[in-house]
C-alpha cells in the first residue's frame, strides 16, 4: 500500500509539472515570441483559462505527501526551508502578474509586470528542476530523519552538500529548456500567425539543445549517484518510461517540424513525463535520499503512515481523482483551439 501511494505522490507532481509546465515555458517565452501588445493578451489568453487550476496538482501533491508519508514532508519542509519561501514569493508575483498587467493601461505598467512573469516563470522552472536534483543526488538526513541544507558549499556535490552545486544548477538549465520547450509547443497549438510561427521556432531550437544535453544529465547523474541506475535492468517499468521520453522527442521533431502543433505538444509532454517516471522508478522505494549515509533514508517501509490509515485514504482519493481529471477535461474542451485576442478574462 505505501509503493501504492508513491506512485500516487510521483503521479500527481508528475501531472503537475505537465500542466504548471506549459504556463511557467510559455511565461519564459513571453517577452520572446510576443512583440506587440496584442500578441502579448494573446499569450495570456492561451495560459489564462488553465493556470491558477494547474497549480491546485502541486497542493494535491503536498497533501497526498502529508497523508502517506508526513515525515518526508516534514523533513523536506525543514530542509528547504529558504527555498520553499522562495518558490511560494514567485507563485505570488507569478499571478499577479498575469491578473494586475491589464488593469492599467499604461505601456510601463504592463512592462513591468511582463518582466516580472518572465522572471518569476524561469525561476519556477529553475527551482524545480533544482528541487528534483536534489532528491536524487541526496541530502544530509540525520538519524532521526532531519536535514538543513545551506544555499550552496564548494559546488563539488560532495558531502558537506549544499542546495545548489554544479549537478543541481545543471538539471536547473535542463529543466528550463524542457519546459520552454512544453510551453513553445502549448502557444504553438494554442495561436496563430507570427507568434506561433516564432513559438514554433524557438520550440525546434530548444529542443536541439535538449537533445544534446540529455546524454550529458544522464552521464552527471551516473557520476553523482553512481547506484541509481544500478537497479535499472530489474525494474522494467523505468525502461518503458525512457521509452516514453525517446518516442516524445520523436514526435516533439515531428510535430515541429511538420507544422504538426498538437503531435510536437504531446511529443514534449511525452518527453517530461518519461523523465519524470523513469526518476521516480529508479528513486524507488527512497522519498528522500540520505548522504553521505544512505541508511539515514526516508523509505516507503519507514515513512508511510499505517496500511490501514492508506487504505482508507484511497478510498476518498479516487473519487476526488476522478473529479479533477473531469475537471482538467472539461476545460481542455471549453476552450479547444486557437485564441485570438481577448478571448479569454476580459482584460483590456
Amino acid at each position: 500500500m505505501a509503493d501504492l501511494w508513491y506512485a500516487i505522490v510521483a503521479g500527481m507532481l508528475t501531472v503537475f509539472v505537465l500542466l504548471d509546465g506549459y504556463d511557467f515555458g510559455a511565461g519564459i517565452l513571453h517577452r520572446w515570441v510576443a512583440r506587440t501588445e496584442p500578441e502579448r493578451r494573446r499569450v495570456l489568453d492561451a495560459i489564462g483559462p488553465f493556470w491558477d487550476g494547474n497549480e491546485v496538482w502541486l497542493l494535491a501533491a503536498g497533501g497526498a505527501l502529508f497523508l502517506a508519508f508526513p515525515r518526508v514532508l516534514a523533513a523536506g519542509l525543514s530542509g528547504f526551508y529558504f527555498a520553499i519561501f522562495l518558490v511560494i514569493w514567485c507563485l505570488i508575483g507569478r499571478g499577479l502578474a498575469i491578473e494586475f498587467r491589464s488593469h492599467v493601461a499604461d505601456p510601463l505598467w504592463r512592462s513591468f509586470w511582463d518582466t516580472v512573469l518572465v522572471a518569476t516563470s524561469l525561476l519556477l522552472a529553475l527551482f524545480f528542476g533544482v528541487a528534483i536534483a536534489n532528491v536524487v543526488r541526496g541530502v544530509p538526513l540525520s538519524a532521526d530523519g532531519w536535514f538543513s541544507l545551506v544555499l550552496f558549499t564548494d559546488f563539488s556535490a560532495r558531502p558537506p552538500v549544499g542546495i545548489l552545486d554544479w549537478y543541481t544548477v545543471l538539471v536547473g538549465v535542463f529543466a528550463v529548456a524542457a519546459l520552454m520547450v512544453h510551453g513553445g509547443t502549448f502557444l504553438a497549438m494554442r495561436t496563430d500567425g507570427d507568434l506561433r510561427d516564432r513559438a514554433r521556432w524557438i520550440a525546434r531550437w530548444k529542443l536541439v539543445a535538449l537533445t544534446i544535453a540529455w546524454p550529458f544529465v544522464t552521464w552527471a547523474t551516473a557520476a553523482v549517484r553512481p547506484e541509481f541506475f544500478a537497479a535499472f535492468g530489474s525494474r522494467p517499468l523505468a525502461g518503458v518510461f525512457v521509452a516514453l521520453a525517446a518516442a516524445g522527442v520523436a514526435l516533439g521533431y515531428f510535430g515541429l517540424w511538420k507544422g504538426r502543433d498538437g503531435v510536437a505538444f504531446a511529443g514534449s509532454t511525452g518527453f517530461i513525463a518519461g523523465l519524470l517516471g523513469a526518476t521516480a522508478a529508479c528513486a524507488w522505494p527512497a522519498l528522500l535520499h540520505g548522504v553521505p549515509h544512505e541508511a539515514a533514508s526516508l523509505t516507503t517501509a519507514n515513512a508511510a503512515v499505517p496500511d490501514a490509515t492508506l487504505r482508507g485514504a484511497l478510498a476518498w482519493y479516487v473519487p476526488g481523482l476522478l473529479l479533477a481529471i473531469g475537471y482538467v477535461v472539461l476545460l481542455a474542451r471549453l476552450h479547444r483551439g486557437r485564441v485570438r485576442g481577448g478571448d479569454y478574462g476580459g482584460h483590456a
